[in-house]
């Protein structure tokens, strides 16, 4: 099949070509990403590879339909941002990499907690300038805190895993109970109740619309005032505006992020040389208690490697006719 795939680097390059020795497909590699003004390059391919800041609208698949694209191949997991009802009109199938290495994405998370707790970063700052004062760089015992988790599925499991091995009292909100969860001695609870009483907050769940901004200036007034949000999900779980209000408060103490909802225009590139245009990005990332990553929570050789293999797997079910195991369903849509 030939394949364009949109949004690469060179590492997606060295994975997807690795995974495509004995598929063969023909792939066709664009370091932009898929949007209505870009998706002419896609024309006379059967399939495009789109990655989570890739724009697959009703108007971006149109024109791809057109020019005879019949199949969307994600390398992710999450799929709001495709148009599911326009891609099922238009014949196009979609198909996603439902779990990868939930692994990376937790231990990331824990990662971010760590570092806004001991500040590491601050602390490494100060040592390459041989500054050894310990002021400003007080945290508090992980082992004993209180950590909700929202979202309890893979990464959710393996996060609240981690957690537990620290010692803490593990909360959980999510529509359906896991039982690994329930089995290691999570306690299920509405969300309200969740924000009241964690030290720590850490976001794992899809974004869609129900989710959207759930931590917005209501659910925030629930917060244990200080208490550490982390999202390494969706960016868009998370009114941004209504957070930089809570930091300002002290109604939140501490902010990691991997994920950004307007993350589209500036992750996954090197902007060092430009000046940021986005003025909510620019308050976050001078706030003390804030730690923000560009997504890269996935970003591990595991991860990657599975990625790729599942995408090209999935590709080539397609092609062959075979029943595809990670076609994304008409009622699964999530348009946010």
């Amino acid at each position: 099949m030939k394949v364009a795939v949109f949004s690469t680097k060179t590492y997606d390059r060295q994975f997807l070509t690795d995974a495509n020795t004995e598929s063969n497909h023909e792939l066709v590699f664009f370091e932009s990403r898929l949007t209505h003004d870009t998706a002419a390059l896609a024309s006379g391919f059967e399939a495009v590879c789109a990655f989570i800041n890739d724009e697959l609208h009703a108007e971006t698949l149109r024109k791809i339909a057109s020019k005879g694209t019949k199949l969307v191949a994600l390398r992710s997991a999450g799929f709001n941002h495709v148009d599911l009802h326009t891609a099922t009109e238009l014949g196009i199938k979609v198909v996603r990499v439902p779990a990868y290495s939930p692994q990376a994405v937790a231990e990331h998370a824990v990662g971010l907690i760590l570092t806004l707790n001991r500040k590491y970063h601050r602390a490494f700052n100060r040592v390459r300038e041989s500054n050894f004062s310990l002021n400003g760089l007080l945290g508090f015992d992980l082992y004993g805190s209180t950590v909700g988790i929202v979202g309890t599925g893979k990464i959710g499991v393996c996060f609240a895993q981690i957690m537990k091995g620290f010692g803490c009292n593990l909360l959980a909100y999510d529509i359906y109970q896991n039982p690994l969860c329930v089995e290691m001695g999570v306690k299920y609870v509405e969300l309200p109740e969740l924000l009241r009483n964690s030290d720590i907050v850490s976001l794992h769940c899809p974004l869609t619309k129900e989710s959207h901004h759930m931590i917005n200036t209501e659910s925030l007034k629930d917060f244990n005032p200080g208490a550490m949000l982390i999202n390494t999900s969706r960016g868009g779980l998370i009114d941004t505006k209504a957070v930089i209000d809570a930091l300002k408060s002290g109604r939140i103490g501490y902010l990691g992020l991997d994920v950004y909802e307007l993350e589209g225009s500036l992750f996954f590139e090197d902007l060092s040389d430009q000046v940021i245009q986005d003025d909510i990005f620019g308050r976050l990332i001078n706030f003390p208690n804030v730690v923000i990553t560009g997504h890269q929570a996935f970003f591990t050789r595991n991860a990657l490697q599975n990625i790729a293999q599942a995408t090209i797997s999935n590709i080539t079910d397609i092609a062959t006719g075979r029943p595809c195991p990670n076609i994304i369903l008409p009622e699964q849509a999530i348009a946010v």
